[in-house]
């Protein structure tokens, strides 16, 4: 089973910046990313699929969020730009099987350990 590590969390002001790398150790097809505040439940973010063809995010993320990914590396990325203090929390990188249902973490079979994103404001 494929093992995913995530990594490039920090503490951040507001308005900065920040890019996560989720680094695989096999092959992951469809890929997404998850934020979780404190005291929250984990919600999607954005999701890509294998070929980068198709991209997905969450409506709060728009613009500001940007997905890709290396499949050279196994590596799929997340910038965030413009960071706001609502953006704090733990942000985990999944791996599943169904493009269709990319929104669901209930679709995602592979979690990572998660990253944690603090931003001051």
């Amino acid at each position: 089973q494929v093992q995913l590590v995530e990594s490039g969390g920090g503490l951040v002001q507001a308005g900065g910046f920040l890019r996560l790398s989720c680094a695989a150790s096999g092959l992951a097809l469809t890929v997404g990313w998850f934020r979780q505040a404190p005291g929250k439940e984990r919600d999607f973010v954005a999701a890509i699929s294998w070929s980068s063809s198709f991209t997905k995010y969450a409506d709060s993320v728009k613009g500001r969020f940007t997905i890709s990914r290396d499949n050279a590396k196994n590596t799929v990325y997340l910038q965030i730009d413009g960071l706001r203090p609502e953006d704090t929390g733990i942000f985990y990188c999944a791996a599943g099987n169904d493009w269709t249902r990319a929104s669901d973490p209930a679709m995602y079979d592979v979690w990572g350990q998660g990253t944690q994103v603090t931003v001051s404001s």
